[in-house]
């Protein structure tokens, strides 16, 4: 049993994945990243309480609580990277998004640590997430993953700007069902927020390799900016001021929105117009 996986399991038609929203810190690995926090800055911060309503609407939620930074369960286990000529991070990161090390010198992980993490973490969560899909296909005939993250709303390093509120991926239209990606950006337009389809954030591995509509998986993922859940301080990010405290009431509009959009995937699966 792995006291770190987590997973409600519920009867409707839709998996939530949470692949980013782990603080722990293994012992074995620990002592060898330079800070604690820094190991833990890029968490997908407060992402599974922003979609805590998921289970009483009958989704599954799988999650991992251990930190991206010891192995980022949305990466490609090959190593290969998902965006190519642009800066992304690895399946066992060895910088934050800010570029800044995380290792104390010479103790990144080489290939036998990070097929050790890859037993360990990897694989246990993606045969935890396939077997819930293959339950719920074989109750329904059709189901949808829905990938949740967040990102800071400003991240130089990874994109320009100021990110898009709604960042919705699927991999180009090849991992789910053109009317399901439209009937979440119809939502996001609706809203008091600003969307995007398929632009900086197209779909991690996870979207890329469980998505195969022909044969009734639907995948999508959503990259929120962090600024519809919390108040973002201005740079520098530090131990300080980082990660800022999840807040209910700003949440809400955007935690209506997000409520539409996994009632449309189950809608979506279950085959209704």
């Amino acid at each position: 049993m792995n006291d770190w996986l987590e997973i409600h399991r519920g009867d409707a038609p839709l998996v939530v994945a949470f692949p980013h929203t782990g603080t722990i810190l293994p012992a074995l690995v620990d002592s060898k990243f330079r800070s604690h926090w820094l190991a833990r800055k890029d968490a997908d911060w407060w992402i599974h309480e922003l979609y805590d309503f998921a289970i009483a609407m009958g989704a599954t939620t799988v999650r991992t609580q251990v930190s991206r930074s010891v192995i980022d369960v949305n990466r490609d286990p090959s190593g290969a990277s998902l965006y190519p000529g642009q800066a992304t991070t690895a399946l066992c990161p060895t910088e934050t998004f800010d570029d800044e090390p995380l290792y104390v010198e010479r103790s990144e992980p080489d290939d036998e640590e990070i097929a050790r993490r890859r037993t360990l973490y990897f694989d246990p969560y993606h045969g935890a997430l396939s077997g819930e899909l293959e339950r719920l296909r074989a109750m329904h005939g059709r189901v949808v993953l829905y990938d949740a993250h967040s990102i800071r709303s400003v991240v130089p390093r990874l994109f320009d700007g100021i990110l898009p509120q709604f960042n919705i991926g699927s991999f180009d239209g090849a991992s789910c069902a053109q009317p399901l990606t439209d009937a979440i950006a119809e939502i996001a337009a609706a809203s008091p927020y600003d969307h995007v389809v398929n632009g900086r954030f197209k779909g991690g591995w996870t979207t890329r390799h469980y998505g195969r509509p022909a044969d009734g998986i639907h995948a999508i993922q959503m990259e929120l900016a962090c600024r519809g859940y919390l108040h973002e301080p201005e740079d520098p990010f530090t131990e300080a001021n980082w990660p800022a405290p999840y807040d209910a009431g700003h949440a809400a509009p955007l935690r209506a929105a997000l409520t539409d959009m996994l009632q449309a995937c189950i809608t979506f699966a279950k085959g209704h117009s």
